[in-house]
């Protein structure tokens, strides 16, 4: 049954409510724990009893943190990193052009440094180069370096790493392996087809976090002191955010605390980054994913590919500003050619209605933005979607999925039955390079593969609402009190909440694309709400000239710092008349 009787939304969408016997669970939870009710639904929904709830409320890294040598390689990994830092010998870092590999990256040069040491950096140019280590680097860096640490790529790199002679390699990666490993000293992959899978939530910066522990307890062992790890927990929840890991055990805690230090503004980076994206307050998951993430990632979309990780491990505030400055244009620039894009995209998906992946290839499609067009594709049709850019006869694509399908999986068999040239990832994204003849007959067999998992799927479009609440009990406190809960993020929902018949005080836009408008119940303080691109669909035009009418609207609540003050406000997901 729809809650608040709402079968079609002004974005189409039918509204469904918490289940009853959730509901009970969490009013069990609300009296047995002394929880506001909205905080016990979320924990309702987490599936956590009452004697868990302290714990669960509060993660301790200390408790959550797995034992590093539970992954295979990693004994060899973490003794090798230590003999050649000790001994100064000469280090390369090959990493990945996005968010986790330039954490990645970050983190294993601060530790170094923290050393008196140094390494060489090496990200591939992601137009001229691609994804992951490549013959000719490969081989350069051997010449001239005695280790080389692939982070957060490398699994799959079999050719790759055979040509790195006469200089030992380590990976440490997330991505899925195959039935073979890379010719490596260590490769250190919680997603290796010989782990138990306990640890596949992790991403590269998360493992590499693990080796740098590891690599503490054989420092201790040897008497030498080691570096202060818990400073370096603001890029592993960096990280882990902007690459949709999911907000689960460890990664409860890597976030947390994460932000926490983050909040410190020790990290140079990460303070310019934060100033020239206007955050102006403590940090939120939400922060990483849509302000820092996108701006640290757009050098290796669309600039050079190391500004990201040049920033994030740079030292000097400075310098630190003069990146976050090159990366924020480069940002602006990415979101032009990225609007371009994702019209075409969109336009060839509703042409196809294709019910099983919506996908899209283009002639010319900038190879830096096909993933983040595949998100934005993802979110119009909540289908697994890939994006494809042709150049020359060759397709390089990203694609993003849905809870559920494991896109990254499906993507390795199409490149083992031969309709890809290569391609893998992980659950939620994957990438794939193909022969443009062959492109329509993959994306057919990538359909037919994913088709068992999307057939236990229902209800795609509905909007899951947690429950009711009230204007005036959207407080600072209760918010706090919700983010206790959290973080919140991938595969942990925040919790959606419906303010039923609210009277619409006023309604404007936020530059092109955005709405914010005013709302309140009657004899009730108004509360404002902010709907981000809602111009670009139905939601803003049908709510721009609605001042003085009633809707039922949803959607989450974040905290607003302006000029010091703090303020509660909605982030608004959809609204339906009353």
């Amino acid at each position: 049954m729809a809650y608040l009787g709402i079968d079609s939304s002004l974005t189409g969408r039918r509204w469904i409510g918490p289940e009853a016997d959730l509901e009970r669970r969490a009013e069990g939870l609300a009296q047995q724990a002394a929880l506001p009710l909205p905080v016990a639904r979320v924990l309702a929904e987490r599936g956590i009893a009452p004697d868990g709830c302290d714990g669960f409320l509060t993660p301790r890294l200390r408790e959550l943190l797995p034992d590093p040598l539970s992954l295979r390689d990693m004994a060899k990994a973490a003794e090798r990193l230590v003999e050649a830092a000790v001994q100064g010998q000469r280090i390369a870092i090959f990493a990945d052009y996005d968010v986790d590999g330039g954490s990645s990256a970050a983190l294993l040069l601060d530790w170094l440094h923290r050393q008196g040491r140094e390494a060489t950096l090496y990200i591939p140019d992601r137009i001229d180069e691609g994804y992951g280590p490549n013959v000719p680097a490969m081989t350069g860096l051997a010449a001239a370096h005695d280790l080389i640490v692939c982070v957060d790529c490398g699994t799959l790199s079999h050719e790759a790493l055979a040509a790195a002679q006469g200089c030992d390699v380590i990976v440490l990666d997330h991505h899925l392996g195959a039935e073979t490993l890379p010719p490596a000293l260590a490769v250190v992959n919680p997603n290796r087809m010989d782990e138990d899978g306990s640890l596949s939530h992790l991403c590269a910066a998360g493992v590499v976090f693990l080796t740098l522990v590891q690599a503490g307890r054989v420092l201790r062992s040897r008497g030498l002191p080691e570096p202060d790890l818990m400073s370096m927990l603001d890029l592993v929840a960096l990280a882990t955010v902007a690459d949709v890991a999911p907000l689960v055990g460890v990664n409860r805690a890597f976030v947390r605390q994460g932000l926490a230090i983050m909040a410190r503004r020790q990290r140079p980076g990460l303070v310019a980054l934060s100033d020239i994206a206007r955050l102006d307050g403590p940090p939120a998951a939400f922060h990483l994913g849509f302000l820092l993430g996108p701006r640290i990632n757009a050098g290796g979309r669309v600039g050079r590919a190391n500004l990201g990780a040049l920033c994030l491990s740079c030292r000097d505030p400075h310098q630190a500003d003069a990146l976050a400055r090159q990366l924020d244009e480069l940002n602006r620039d990415r979101r032009a050619i990225e609007a371009a894009v994702r019209d075409e995209a969109l336009a060839q998906v509703e042409a196809r209605g294709e019910q099983r992946l919506s996908w899209a290839a283009g002639a010319g499609w900038h190879p830096g933005v096909v993933g983040i067009v595949a998100a934005r594709v993802k979110e119009a049709t909540d289908l697994p979607s890939v994006v494809i850019g042709v150049e020359g006869g060759i397709g390089k694509g990203s694609a993003r999925s849905v809870p559920g399908v494991d896109l990254g999986r499906a993507i390795q068999r199409l490149a083992r039955e031969g309709l890809l040239l290569k391609g893998g990832g992980h659950e939620m994204a994957a990438g794939l390079t193909v022969e443009e003849a062959k492109i329509v007959p993959a994306m057919e067999r990538l359909a037919e593969l994913i088709a068992p998992d999307l057939a236990g799927r229902t209800g795609g479009r509905d909007l899951r609402i947690s429950g009711l609440l009230e204007p005036q009990g959207a407080t600072p406190a209760m918010f706090r009190m919700l983010e206790d809960a959290g973080p919140f993020g991938q595969a942990a929902p925040a919790p959606r909440f419906a303010f039923a018949d609210q009277l619409i005080d006023s309604a404007a836009t936020m530059g092109d694309r955005h709405l914010r408008l005013q709302f309140r119940s009657p004899g009730a303080p108004a509360l404002e709400a902010v709907a981000w691109g809602a111009m670009d669909g139905p939601l803003g035009p049908s709510l721009i000239g609605a001042r003085g009418r009633r809707f039922h609207l949803a959607g989450k609540l974040e905290l607003s710092t302006w000029g010091g003050r703090e303020r509660l406000r909605l982030r608004l997901d959809d609204a339906a008349p009353v």
